[in-house]
């Protein structure tokens, strides 16, 4: 098998891939970002919940929004205590439409929570419910919003990494919103590793 020239393959793929996600950064509604900020620094308590590979990039979110020391659980861990009030559910669902996220939400929603969601489908049935939406403009796995960046990447790759790096700069600003430091955040950093 020959597969072919790597390091000119691979030269001109990073190239294309940074180029989508400049492209998505410069779509990006800086009024969702701020909201979906705000709703954040309000929250008494915070539960996240995503699947697959947007999934993984959520979980590092709540991570790191621990970090800042915000009260965080994530969606069907044994100790997640019930929601109410006060809290926010965030959910991240691309597409807007996977089902047993649809119900999560509809059933966060009855509690009092406020519900935001971090899609690239903002028209779907779950982000219409939403009090909050986070439109990332990349391309998602089964996604029909024709404002999102198109990639040559399988899937939803794009929608995936791009919520990474949305996710980490979003961490920046709050930091800086809520006078918290890099040191305070590596006290809360798990110590028994």
């Amino acid at each position: 098998m020959d597969i072919g020239d790597v390091k000119k393959q691979y030269e001109a793929l990073y190239g294309t891939v940074l180029a989508e996600h400049r492209k998505v950064f410069e779509r990006q509604d800086i009024a969702e970002v701020e909201t979906f900020m705000r709703a954040i620094i309000k929250a008494g308590r915070i539960f996240v919940m995503g699947v697959g590979r947007e999934g993984i990039a959520a979980r590092g979110f709540a991570m790191r929004l621990m970090h800042l020391g915000k009260e965080v659980h994530w969606i069907w861990d044994d100790t997640t205590p019930g929601m109410g009030p006060g809290d926010l559910f965030i959910a991240v669902n691309g597409s807007g439409k996977i089902g047993h996220i649809h119900y999560v939400a509809e059933e966060a929603k009855k509690t009092g929570a406020t519900v935001a969601v971090v899609t690239g489908t903002p028209k779907e049935k779950t982000p219409a419910l939403a009090d909050v939406v986070l439109f990332v403009p990349a391309c998602v796995f089964n996604g029909t919003d024709d404002r999102a960046v198109p990639s040559i990447q399988p899937m939803g790759a794009l929608f995936e990494q791009h919520c990474f790096l949305l996710y980490d700069i979003v961490i920046v600003m709050l930091e800086k919103a809520l006078g918290r430091t890099h040191e305070e955040m590596e006290k809360r950093h798990r110590n028994i590793e």
